[in-house]
């Protein structure tokens, strides 16, 4: 089978048959497109002259080297090694895909992912949180619907996409608990806190349009006939701008944004004594091996056990 056709039969079954979400069809689309480019000005072929059974580890290193060393994203410059991992594992689920459909390529498996250092996160002392929520003008309904969407982010570690399509009636501010669809199509349930719950229903109670998403615009074309409920709804970038406004204005030092009161819900939860199976069920990770990027926390309580255990600490019982 030749490449050009190969990818897109694999595009086609990402979004028909895995039901992966339309941005995750999209990131494969553009590290596989990238892949047949390279290969094209490699080979000197056209991708459709390509035969994906001529793809070996060779090629593949090659491919490696090309982006560690040789590619410059015309924007960024050159390409951090988790981005070149992405492109590898694009790869891995492509070939994956060839093998079930009993083509002859190489193994997935020999496709090694490049070493990376730890992960360091950015996440809000609870000191720095409440000068974010202190920052929000709360005099009318653009300040009480922001206090409620940081309220409602830092209380359910909402992705910032999950948060932005939340409708009305999804919402169960009687039992402060409702359910969500995130990466993959995972499903989870997340709760509200009481300040999230007060602070929602504050602002859901001063609303009086017919609009069914939790959180709507108040700028732009003035609401009419034509307006439709997705035109109404705030859209993911217009809370990223919301939540850097406040950060200047709380003098928070560092740029933050929606993902960042994501890292703050988990460890508020692991530093009060919450296990990581149970926070990795509410952040929706797949894997607790993603979830173990919050060792900043971890390490402490750790820290604490040796302490309290040790036989070679003086003051333990």
């Amino acid at each position: 089978m030749d490449l050009q056709s190969a990818i897109d039969e694999f595009l086609e079954y990402c979004e028909l048959d895995k039901n992966l979400s339309q941005r995750t069809v999209r990131m494969y689309s553009y590290y596989l497109r990238f892949f047949e480019q390279w290969m094209a000005k490699t080979t000197d072929k056209k991708p459709e002259t390509i035969d994906v059974e001529t793809i070996d580890e060779k090629t593949v290193r090659s491919f490696r080297l090309y982006l560690a060393r040789s590619y410059k994203n015309p924007h960024k410059g050159a390409i951090k090694r988790q981005t070149q991992n992405y492109f590898l594992v694009a790869l891995r689920s492509f070939f994956r895909y060839l093998i079930k459909n009993k083509h002859k390529v190489m193994a997935p498996e020999m496709i090694e992912l490049g070493k990376q250092a730890d992960r360091t996160i950015k996440f809000l002392e609870p000191e720095q949180l409440e000068r974010l929520f202190r920052a929000v003008d709360t005099s009318d309904i653009l300040g009480v619907r922001d206090k409620a969407i940081l309220e409602v982010l830092f209380s359910t570690g909402l992705r910032v996409s999950e948060l932005a399509g939340l409708n009305r009636d999804q919402v169960n501010l009687t039992s402060g608990e409702f359910g969500v669809v995130g990466k993959g199509g995972k499903a989870r349930v997340v709760f509200l806190s009481d300040r999230a719950k007060e602070t929602l229903q504050t602002y859901l109670n001063k609303r009086s349009d017919p609009y069914r998403p939790l959180f709507i615009r108040y700028s732009g074309p003035t609401p009419s006939k034509e307006l439709t409920d997705e035109k109404m709804r705030l859209s993911v970038r217009s809370i990223q701008r919301m939540i850097e406004k406040y950060r200047k204005r709380a003098n928070i030092l560092f740029p933050i944004g929606p993902h960042v009161l994501r890292h703050s819900y988990a460890t508020d939860l692991l530093s009060h004594g919450a296990d990581l199976r149970s926070v990795q069920e509410m952040l929706g990770h797949k894997n607790i091996a993603t979830t173990q990027i919050y060792t900043h926390v971890t390490n402490v309580r750790l820290k604490e056990v040796h302490e309290k255990y040790h036989s070679g600490n003086k003051n333990n019982q």
